[in-house]
Formats: structure tokens, sequence, C-alpha cells
């Protein structure tokens, strides 16, 4: 492609046109080959956020994406490959569950994950705060492990759609993130480098999330399912609640544990829930009737088949798995706990992006890419959207490295817990479902 040729397909994009499959392809490809600048591609990413990209420009650029690096061939697995992606959201370890329960119910998970960034967590530093499990996998390694034990999860490697992370990096420092098409792209391409022929969406809608309303969060959705689909694989989507943590805690060994209680069956709520539904849809994806995949899975999970794969699974990996007994006795844990207690009344609603900050600024979470994380801090959340609270009842607790960051985050919470006289009703787990039967 000639440089004058690059204004003029910047021009047409500007002018709300839609720019043919090879067009699109050539310029992604030049901007990969370097023969596109940053600032040529910045000015296209503003042009389609405003004008929109159209239902075919957002497979091609997925498919742009997908071309400009490696992908993992799968094929020679004995199958169903099945693989889940969340949105990113608070309080969110729904993987830690998933993927046991899946290989248990005899699907192959090859799980590519990523760390956690502002108020997200990150499925691999949750994992890291398992003492020894490690997440640098090559292909092989992983291929074989999943193989041999029906899981693994491990980090994307640096030639896996790199196109994704340049274009990641210019959207963030130029204000071109929100754009359904450049989300759904680049996340369904780096699902379609990860092999698996079965992908089900988490797309979240609430204050802690990307997408903040319903609608917004469906047509993302179901862009992804088409996306998918278009590419050759069943996909689905499950349009959840993001308005409230999912599970009661927000930090990397604390989210671990809760993930642990659930997988032994001694924990409930919203956690519990939603993994089985996610894991229910996966299924269905793959061929199970949609009640005889929700049966099934209930099931492993009740029987301890999960925590049995789940335990396999940080054996593979290098963790202590002793970690499936007692979670709490290996997981590290923070020197002080401050317990909140803000009086009697009704849970009306939460900050919920916020409290996912308060748990970055106990160094939970990183504010920049490279940041340490210490894995023991964060908070647990107990009550949600429609609790009653009693005068005198712990509504959160705190867990800090120094006295001073508890009390910070403490004086806080009133501004991320909202508490008032009179009830609220309680909020739907999942809102919609895409591509997948009502059940």
């Amino acid at each position: 492609m000639s440089t004058l040729e690059i204004p003029v397909l910047i021009a047409r994009k500007r002018d709300g046109e839609a720019l043919g499959r090879e067009e699109l392809l050539a310029f992604v490809g030049a901007y990969v080959a370097g023969e596109v600048d940053d600032a040529q591609m910045a000015a296209f990413l503003m042009a389609g956020v405003i004008r929109g990209f159209s239902r075919d420009e957002a497979v091609t650029l997925t498919e742009a994406l997908l071309r400009s690096g490696d992908r993992i061939d799968l094929g020679g697995l004995r199958g169903p490959t099945v693989d889940k992606h969340s949105t990113g959201g608070v309080g969110d370890t729904t993987t830690l569950i998933v993927g046991p329960l899946l290989a248990a119910a005899g699907c192959q998970v090859a799980k590519l994950s990523g760390r956690g960034l502002g108020h997200t967590g990150g499925t691999l530093d949750k994992l890291e705060s398992i003492p020894g499990l490690r997440v640098d996998l090559g292909a092989d390694e992983l291929e074989a492990q999943v193989e041999r034990i029906g899981l693994a999860v491990a980090a994307a490697t640096q030639d896996l759609v790199p196109a994704d992370k340049r274009l990641y990096a210019l959207r963030d420092v130029t204000a071109t993130v929100a754009s359904p098409a450049l989300i759904a792209s680049s996340v369904m391409s780096k699902k379609l480098a990860g092999g698996a022929q079965h992908v089900l969406l988490d797309v979240k809608a609430g204050d802690g999330a990307f997408m903040e309303s319903v609608p917004e969060a469906h047509d993302l959705a179901q862009l992804c399912v088409e996306i998918g689909e278009a590419h050759g694989r069943r996909t689905g989507a499950l349009v959840t609640d993001m308005s409230q943590p999912l599970g009661d805690a927000i930090g990397n060994a604390l989210e671990v544990g809760t993930a642990v209680e659930v997988l032994q069956g001694e924990r409930g709520g919203r956690l519990r829930d939603l993994s089985l539904a996610l894991a229910a849809g996966l299924l269905e994806l793959t061929g199970v009737e949609p009640g005889e995949a929700s049966d099934r899975v209930a099931d492993l999970l009740d029987r301890g088949a999960a925590l049995d794969n789940f335990r396999e699974f940080v054996a593979a990996q290098g963790g202590d798995t002793s970690v499936a007994e007692e979670p709490w006795d290996v997981l590290p844990r923070a020197p002080i706990v401050a317990e909140w207690r803000p009086g009697a009344g009704s849970v009306r609603g939460f900050a919920c992006r916020r409290l996912g900050e308060l748990a970055a600024l106990l160094g939970a979470g990183r504010q920049r890419q490279g940041d340490t994380l210490d894995p023991a801090v964060g908070l647990e959340v107990l009550p949600r959207i429609g609790d009653m609270v009693r005068d005198g009842e712990v509504v959160a607790r705190v867990h800090a490295r120094t006295d001073a960051a508890a009390e910070r985050v403490l004086a806080e919470l009133s501004t991320a817990v909202m508490i008032g006289a009179h009830p609220a009703e309680s909020v739907e787990l999942i809102h919609e479902q895409v591509g997948l039967s009502t059940r």
C-alpha cells in the first residue's frame, strides 16, 4: 500500500464509509510492518470510534489481528476444547471454578489469561499467590498438560496476536478504547488464537465493568458471538451483573481462598451461581442439552470432582496442593485485618469500581504495568444489594500490610458501599443470554 492511499482510507473512515475486507486487512498489515505510523493509525481509530465500524469490519479487524502472530493448534487434542472469557470486573474468580468443572465434565481447557490492571483483577496474579505455582508454560507443555488432566492456565506469549498489543497500547493513550468493534476484535482475536472450538463470553454490565449499561453489554456480546461464529467457532455469551462485587473477596490470595471454598462446597452465593451457569453454558455449546448440562456441572461440584481436578491442576503447574484442603494455611495472609461496621440499614448499592480501586491501593492491583503486587491484601465485602444489615454487623474487612493503609481504606468505604434506611431490590445476576438456549 502506498503512502498516498493511507490518508485516503483514513478520510473515507472519517466520512463514515465502511472499508472493504482487503483494504482493512492491508491497512492493519501495513501498520504491523511499519508502513503506517502511530499518528495515522490513531487518526483511523478515532474516526472509527466516532463514525462506527460495521459488523463486517469488526470481523475483518479480528482476522487482521489474528494474522499478525502465532496461533495455538489444539486440533491434536481429543476434545471438546472450550474457553471462557470475562470482560473484567471486581471479585470475579470464576476461572478457578469453571476450569476444573469443565475438565471434570470431560472437556479440555487451554486457558490463556492475563494480569490485572487498575480496578480489575487478573487470573495469573491470583494463581501466583499459590506457593510454587507457575504460569509460564510453553505451547507444547500447555497442550501436553491439557491432554493429560484437561486443564492448563498460562500466560499468553508475546507472539500471540502482537498487533492487538500494539493497538491496545495506542488506544489506551488516544481515548479510543470505547468502541464495541475494537473491544470485540481485541477479545475475539485472542480467543480465536487460543485454539478452542467452543467459546463462551461473560460480558459484564454495571459500575464495575467497562460496559456500564445492559444494552451496551448486549451489543458487545452479540458482536463477539457473531465474530466467533464467522470464524468457525461455536460461540455464546452471558450478560451478567457487575453493579456489585461478584464474590465476597477482592484481592489475589483472598479470591483464591474463596474459590477453593466454592469447590469444597463450603460457600454459595453469586460466585458459585455464575460459575455453574458459565460451565453449563459451555457444555451446551459442545452439544449437551441445557437441562442436562446444568445438572451435570452441579453434580460434579457437589461431589468434589471439580475440587479433585483443581488439585491436579495445581500439582501440574508446581503449586502447593494442600491449598485444595486448607487454603488459609497455605495462602499468604495480611498482618492487619480491620472490620467496618457502619450500622443498621439496607444495602442500596455499590461504587463497585471504587471498591476495586481501593483494593488496588492496598497493593492488590497495579496502578501501571510492572507494579509489584502484594498477594495477601484486599477487601472482603459481605452483603449484596437488597440485604439488610444489623447494628454492629461486619459489612467489610480490610486486609492490609500496615495500620495506616487499613485506616485510609476504612475511611473511604462509606463512599463505596451505600447503606440507607429504605429497602432496595436485589439485582439479577444474569441479565441476558446470547447464542444459548433459555434455561
